[in-house]
């Protein structure tokens, strides 16, 4: 079974695509009275017309949540006007708190990627609180290197698909994407986009989420809910598929007790692998600052919420 824990616009859209995947059962949780049992009883009605082989059902009680392989976390508070990131982690870090001492009583053994910001602060608190190994805890991170792929191929003209690239660090203003590391069909990127497009394509691909919510008054939901479904799809199929997630840091990089976005093999262990890209000098230094943001916002939480 995977369970998704928050049904808002993020957690029900990923579930629908989980859904489309037929991967296992879907258990939707929400604290909203009857919200996880609308959606679920509007799957199942999805279920019937396509003829899928699966059932989804909706609960308010977490113990619905027992057997889980996967458990999906989108649940929390958006960031709203005048709140700083110190003041949304502090509220969302008590819910982390929460959903993780439940995640512990009642699916042990389950592997948990977290979409809930900021995303590197709230994996922290949720590996902290939950005390799995550190594989079986990730923040999403895909999101960022999914948008900076889109708006590469589109400077090239080229399908997405042929494109490889990396964004590191914070999930924020801080992240980092290296195009020096990025290649189309194994040609760096940076000897086929002038440096003035690649510097404008960086900052399209870091103000991106702000755009969103500037334009339709909401923050994003497909990109990180078909992310999601993904590397839920990765990990139930041992596919052993690189991508970008929120990871525990315990020495890889320079760095040690911080969550932060680098490569990673998804397996059926969960992170089973992190891949230590080759950073140059300025690389490193704009990693560190990434790192540093982080473990601001980490600091910034009462350690009674985690420790």
């Amino acid at each position: 079974m995977i369970s998704l824990i928050g049904v808002g616009r993020v957690g029900i859209t990923a579930a629908f695509h989980l859904m489309l995947m037929e991967l296992d059962d879907l258990m939707l949780i929400d604290i909203v009275e009857g919200l996880p049992q609308g959606h679920a009883l509007d799957l199942k009605h999805a279920i019937g017309t396509l003829g899928l082989s699966i059932d989804v059902n909706g609960s308010n009680d977490y113990s619905s949540i027992e057997g889980s392989r996967i458990i999906i976390v989108t649940a929390g508070l958006p960031r709203k006007a005048g709140m700083t990131r110190e003041d949304l982690a502090l509220q969302n870090a008590r819910i982390m708190s929460d959903i993780a001492e439940n995640i512990k009583r009642y699916a042990p053994d389950s592997i948990v990627i977290l979409t809930t910001n900021p995303v590197d602060a709230m994996a922290y608190v949720m590996y902290k609180k939950l005390g799995f190994e550190r594989e079986r805890v990730i923040g999403y991170g895909w999101l960022d290197t999914g948008r900076y792929r889109y708006y590469l191929s589109k400077a090239l003209g080229v399908s997405p698909s042929e494109i490889s690239a990396f964004v590191i660090g914070m999930h924020g203003e801080k992240m980092l994407p290296l195009d020096r590391l990025s290649t189309f069909s194994g040609v760096p990127i940076n000897e086929l986009i002038s440096r003035d497009l690649l510097e404008n394509i960086k900052n399209e691909t870091v103000k991106a989420g702000a755009k969103i919510i500037e334009q339709r008054g909401f923050s994003s939901n497909y990109g990180p809910a078909v992310g999601l479904a993904l590397m839920s799809k990765w990990i139930y199929n041992d596919s052993k598929s690189l991508c970008v997630g929120s990871v525990y840091l315990d020495g890889e990089y320079g760095y040690k007790d911080v969550m932060a976005n680098v490569p990673i093999i998804l397996g059926s262990k969960g992170a089973e692998k992190i891949i230590e890209l080759p950073l140059n000098d300025d690389e490193k230094k704009l990693f560190g600052e990434s790192v540093k943001a982080v473990k601001d916002l980490i600091d910034s939480i009462p350690r009674d919420l985690y420790g």
